[in-house]
């Protein structure tokens, strides 16, 4: 059986909570801060514009040789202003539970996000992950805490990217 992994991140946004909250809540804006050599692509007709407690989103990625691959997931809890969770019904993991926390600091947000992966195949996703999977989100995360900078202004002298494997 493979292992389970997670990811943590914490960056510092200076801006207030409901402008952190309304662009990290509207699915539209995740291909503001997802690498484009990804090719990520929201392909869900009805997703709507407002993240709910059910909402079904359904992308495109390309992540290997740039083969598109199916992913679907589904907001499970939200609580406006403080977290919401995503997880993946269908896609290229076997487990994808990330959590987007978001807490009112001195100065703006502190946004966590927390992810839990599992890799199909045994053994072999536990290869995959030493490889290539690990250092791929490693760079996902990477570019996300730039772009997020470039949105929104960066936190201040020596802010950094806070991002923990596990």
């Amino acid at each position: 059986m493979s292992k389970t992994y997670s990811i943590k991140t914490v960056q510092k946004i200076p801006v207030s909570m409901s402008v952190a909250w309304e662009f990290f809540s509207r699915p539209d804006n995740l291909k503001n801060i997802t690498p484009a050599n990804l090719g990520f692509h929201i392909i869900s007709r009805y997703h709507g514009t407002e993240m709910y407690e059910g909402q079904i989103i359904e992308y495109t990625v390309k992540p290997i040789l740039g083969i598109p691959l199916y992913w679907m997931t589904e907001i499970t809890h939200v609580q406006k202003h403080r977290y919401f969770i995503d997880e993946q019904r269908f896609g290229p993991y076997s487990l994808w539970h990330h959590q987007h926390h978001f807490k009112e600091i001195q100065g703006g947000v502190e946004m966590t996000d927390i992810v839990h992966y599992k890799l199909p195949l045994w053994f072999l996703g536990d290869i995959a992950n030493g490889l290539m999977v690990k250092n791929q989100l490693k760079g996902i995360f990477n570019y996300r805490f730039e772009a997020v900078e470039k949105q929104f202004g960066e936190w201040g002298p020596g802010a950094e990217n806070n991002l923990v494997f596990g």
